[in-house]
Order: C-alpha cells, then structure tokens, then sequence
C-alpha cells in the first residue's frame, strides 16, 4: 500500500464523515421536535434530557471525525 493510497483514502474518509456530520447537525438543529416524537415512543426521555443527548451525540460525532479523519488524513498530506 502506497502513501498515496493511504492518503486518498483518507480524503475519502474525511469527506463522506464530514457530510454526514454536517447532515446530522442540520437534522438535530431543524428536525428534532420530529426525531424526538419518533424516539419518544421508544424511550422514556423528557425534552431537556433528549436535548443533552442529540448535543452530546453531535459533540462526540466531532471529536471522533477530527481523531480519526481529518487528523490522519492532514498528517499524510504533510508527510507526502
């Protein structure tokens, strides 16, 4: 496997995660009133408490795309 392979790859990675993660924020920031009726049959969650969740869920969503994607990625780019 080259460094090229490794770095496009990555690239790859960074855009798809970076997609999602910005589909998802936009989803908990215009839709949760739906997401939290559609989940509110399942789970026994008071608004507040789903709030902290969905903003938990976007927090840890962020840090994992930065460790794991965008980090490596910049990393190989700059040994290239």
């Amino acid at each position: 496997m080259t460094i090229s392979t490794v770095q496009t790859f990555f690239m790859w990675c960074t855009i798809i995660d970076g997609v999602l993660l910005i589909f998802s924020a936009l989803v908990c920031a215009f839709a949760g009133d739906w997401i939290y009726r559609m989940h509110g049959a399942l789970f026994q969650l008071k608004r507040e408490s789903f709030n902290v969740v969905l903003y938990g869920f976007i927090g840890v969503f962020k840090i994992c795309f930065l460790v794991f994607n965008l980090v490596p990625w910049l990393a190989v780019l700059i040994m290239s």
